[in-house]
This record gives C-alpha cells, structure tokens and sequence, in this order.
C-alpha cells in the first residue's frame, strides 16, 4: 500500500541529497511520491527506478517555505506526508519503526540531537491534519528553520507521538555560530504551556511604522510563547506601506488590540497606548524585533522578586544582521550591565534591551518626554530612562531573551549611531 508522500527539505549538496533518497529504499513499498522543496539544481544520482520515477522538484512560492508547503499539501492525496531536513537520511533501523497514527494520533516525531541538545522534530503526520493546521510564512517567524518547529508548538500534546531510537541518521557537518543560536532558539519552542508562571501581569507595547516585512515576525513572537502576555497593545504611526492591513489580520486575537494615528515618531506613538495598560507591567518591543519563545517566563521568574524601587528590569539582547531578504545571519550577545545615575546612561554603547517597565513608574511619568531635540522623535527610550533615573532605579539581570534585527531600512538604529545627533541630543537632555 502506497500511502506516504516524502518531502525533502534544504538538502545543500547533491551527495546528501542522494543519500537520502537511496536510503527511501527501506521504505519504497510505502512511498507514493517524493517531492525535493527549495530546488537546488543539483544533479540526482539515483539508480533505483523505484525511486527515480516519483521525484519531483518544485520551487519555493515567493521563496517562502511555510507559504509553499501550505499550497502544495493542499494537493496532495495520500494518507501521510513524511519530512526529511537538509542533513537527514534514514538508518536500516526505519524498518523497525511502525509508520502509522491512529485515532487521534496526528503527528509522530523523532528527537534530534546537536551539541547535547534535544530537538523535537515532526517527521510523519497525517496530511488531512497538515490541510487543516497552516506553517507560518516568512513574515511571520525570523527564520525558514522555525518553520517545522513553531507549527509543532501550536499542536496539543495529546496528538503528538513521539519516537526514540537512532533510525535517522544526519552527515557530519560542522554546526556554525549561526546555526547553533538558530538551534538554540527553535529548542526553545514548546507544544504545553507552563502552568502557574502567570503573575506578575505584562503587557506589551508596539509602535509601527513601515516595517510591513518584520512586525509580523514581532508580533508572532507574543503569542507563540511558554506562558504568553496578558496584552499585546500596537499603534500604526502613520505607515505609508501595508503595514497596517497586515496588522490587522492579528484583530482576530483577543489580547491583540491595534490602534492608529497619524505619523508623530515613537514617543506619541507609545504615550496613545498608556492609557490602555492595566497590567503590572509592560516590555516595549520594536516592530523589527522579537522574543525568544521562552521570553515571558524568565522575565516573570525575575519581576516576580524584583525590588519596590526598581522602575525597569532589563538583560541583554541578542543580534542578527539582515543580509537578505530572505536570510539573516547571528552576530553577537551583547551583554548588559549596570546603570546608576545619568553619566552610566549616556555612556551605555546601545540600548538597554529588553526593557521592561513598571506601569506605575511609566504613568507617574506620564510615559515617554517628547523633548525639543528632533521634536521628541529620537531617543525616546534614554529621555524616558533618564527621567526614571532621578526617583527610581534600573536594574540589570543576565538573561537574553530579546532579538534586535539591524537592517539598512532601519533608520531610527543607523541614526543612534550617528555621533552628531547623539552630541546634540546630550545638550538637550535635562
């Protein structure tokens, strides 16, 4: 019986790719089709006809793997789809495995294993469950090796069978920086939520403007998480792009509530949603940004013991350099530390990130100082800091948690590094 259609994912060179398909032969009487995704013009060298003459290569829709695997399972008719990633091929041990789900059995999964880490990974689902349960497109995660993982923590453990034993095996290669923080982020994903890490309550606010390509991958970030904010405030600043009629399609969500206004920079655009916070506290988070899936129950674990007088907790941020459309490349951790008084904030290299505020303290402030300097339009983030500086104090925890995204389109982060505005916004500081 014929009723497995395998989908290979990534695969970088044509001797991985063989390898995987070769390796098939131990499942052959099952596979219908075998479909290679992100055509990479390699050559196959496949002398089982048995094999050869069900492949098929298609291109990515958009170069959009989540968006190209929702359209083309739509199509499909066999009872089952089978995933194999860019490194993976089947062990003889396959044949041990017994490839079926039952009743409410949806998803079966396999750990993979790098660098000690454990992996859950989807390998074989039942495709009328795959028709009804849609991948995130690019504008929606930070990067194509989320895909898998991020679907897998929308679904309900009860429906998920997960395997152990070594029946897939992977090549050798060399796991980069870039590659290993992208691992450690979709390990972070989880299909059960956390129970009892509610308290204290955290909102988070959003000022857009255009950055139509990234908010989504933010906003996405909000919900996709181990114990979620209680609400997710975002206001449009007057986007000329489509920024907002993608924004609305979050409508739908209870805690996501979308307000818009005409364009006045990030400080106004922030101070419209202060009077719609009612929970404890409140994480800013730009539009190009994002958390990691595990963002809002270690900040919690810290607000929960955090000290009366402290008006801001915040970490250290991890960074990715934009390199193209369609990649983005780890950078760097950069790590936090203390700030004082005035003289430690002005000297503070970059931003403080995450920053996590506490509502109270916001609102005494009457949020953010919209000062005379560029018309209040220009580090909002240190005129607010320093005001809460003269009657509360910052603190500085070593956790990371908060992805900054550098991007040529972003013209508020190549503005900070300029040394002529940060000189005049100095003078201009109270």
């Amino acid at each position: 019986m014929k009723d497995i259609h395998v989908l290979l994912l990534s695969y970088p060179n044509s001797t991985i790719l063989n390898q995987a398909l070769t390796s098939l032969s131990s499942v052959h009487h099952r596979v219908k089709d075998i479909t290679i995704l992100e055509e990479p013009g390699l050559s196959l060298q496949i002398n089982d006809p048995a094999i050869t003459e069900r492949i098929k290569c298609i291109k990515l829709i958009q170069n959009d793997l989540g968006i190209t695997l929702n359209k083309y399972i739509q199509e499909l008719s066999c009872e089952y789809v089978l995933f194999l990633y860019g490194e993976e091929y089947f062990d003889t041990k396959i044949k041990h495995i017994v490839l079926e789900l039952h009743d409410n059995e949806y998803v079966m999964t396999y750990p993979w294993i790098v660098k000690g880490k454990v992996i859950q990974r989807p390998f074989f689902v039942k495709t009328s469950f795959l028709k009804q349960t849609n991948f995130f497109s690019k504008y929606q995660i930070p990067f194509k090796e989320a895909v898998l993982p991020s679907w897998l923590s929308k679904i309900s453990k009860s429906f998920i069978v997960n395997t152990s034993g070594d029946f897939i095996s992977k090549t050798s290669m060399n796991i980069s920086a870039d590659n290993l923080q992208k691992l450690n982020f979709i390990g972070k994903y989880r299909y059960i939520l956390e129970q009892g890490i509610n308290q204290p309550s955290i909102s988070v606010i959003l000022s857009n403007y255009n950055m139509a390509d990234y908010v989504g991958v933010a906003i996405n970030s909000c919900f996709l998480q181990t114990t979620p904010p209680e609400k997710i405030l975002v206001i449009d600043d007057g986007s000329t792009d489509n920024s907002y009629k993608k924004l609305e399609k979050w409508s739908q969500f209870p805690q996501f509530k979308l307000f818009q206004k005409e364009n006045g920079g990030k400080a106004r655009a922030l101070n419209e949603l202060l009077p719609h916070i009612e929970t404890e506290f409140v994480i800013e988070l730009d539009a190009d940004d994002w958390f990691d899936p595990d963002a809002f129950s270690i900040i919690r674990r810290y607000l929960e013991v955090l000290p009366n007088d402290v008006a801001v907790l915040y970490g250290n941020s991890r960074h990715w350099r934009q390199t193209n459309p369609e990649d983005i490349k780890y950078r760097m951790i950069k790590k936090g530390k203390s700030v004082n008084n005035k003289h430690e904030l002005l000297s503070y290299i970059f931003p403080l990130a995450p920053r996590i505020y506490r509502t109270s303290s916001l609102k005494k402030n009457n949020g953010f100082p919209i000062i005379e300097f560029e018309d209040g339009r220009m580090y909002e983030d240190v005129s607010l800091l320093n005001d809460l500086l003269k009657k509360n104090r910052l603190l500085y925890q070593d956790f990371t948690v908060y992805n900054v995204r550098e991007h040529k389109s972003s013209i508020t982060k190549k503005n900070k590094k300029s040394y002529s505005y940060w000189s005049n916004f100095k003078k201009n500081l109270d």
